[in-house]
């Protein structure tokens, strides 16, 4: 079996407590319970606004876990500065706006290749690998693989939502992302449900997934859920893609 990894976004769990202020609950502790539980990465959105995560949960993520931590980010000088400080696993580089309640879609890696290109090139002069998060369009892998970064994370939010044609869509990118060179991962609005046939994709190395997480945990706890989407995704990779 081909093994698929676990990416577990804990932004909202900052989102909880920034509600109220203070200290809880922790997304430090959050991080320590879901890789206890057998998640193989934490993942960030450390936002321009810090709507959730603040740059000291970074810091803090950083300093006391030893699994991967996945930064996502735009790729804006304050940014790049931060990353080259904490120095995380990788970097996400994805599209943001003040006004999104989530990230809406993929980066347009083909129109911001002269913005794009020297924000990847000093975070992987800082041994930082990078990633792009993008839709699932051939035009938007080629540019990836073009611009120098190693993994692109697949945009999987139409496929959420049951538009037609997506779940295909997915499968077609990630075998040209392979063909490519690159690293394919993917993530957004994903669940118990949907889960599975993304990743039965063989060429699909990593699932970054959040919201539903933290949702369903506040009904039976982080161990739980995060065991039981694990074991949706160990079985899926015994299943045929599609």
């Amino acid at each position: 079996m081909n093994p698929i990894r676990l990416g577990v976004n804990i932004d909202h769990i900052a989102t909880v407590r920034n509600a109220r202020g203070g200290d809880h609950p922790d997304p430090l502790r959050a991080a320590r319970a879901v890789l206890a539980a057998g998640a193989d990465g934490i993942t960030m959105h450390l936002r321009e606004d810090r709507r959730h995560i603040r740059d000291a949960d970074v810091h803090a993520v950083k300093a006391a876990i030893a699994a991967p931590l996945n930064l996502e980010m735009a790729a804006t000088g304050e940014m790049v500065r931060i990353a080259l400080e904490v120095r995380p696993h990788a970097c996400c580089l994805v599209p943001e706006k003040r006004t999104e309640v989530t990230t809406e879609g993929g980066l347009d890696v083909v129109a911001q290749h002269a913005t794009l290109a020297p924000v990847v090139a000093a975070l992987r002069a800082g041994g930082i690998r990078v990633s792009l998060f993008i839709d699932p369009d051939p035009k938007q892998l080629e540019a990836s693989a073009a611009i120098g970064a190693p993994v692109v994370e697949l945009h999987t939010g139409a496929y959420a939502l049951g538009l037609p044609g997506e779940l295909e869509r997915l499968r077609a990118a990630a075998v040209s992302a392979a063909e490519l060179g690159l690293e394919c991962h993917a993530g957004h609005g994903l669940t118990f449900a949907n889960t599975p046939p993304v990743a039965a994709f063989p060429e699909i190395r990593e699932l970054n997934i959040g919201h539903f997480l933290v949702g369903e945990a506040v009904y039976v706890g982080l161990y739980a859920v995060i065991r039981r989407m694990k074991a949706i995704m160990d079985a899926a990779r015994l299943l045929p893609p599609g």
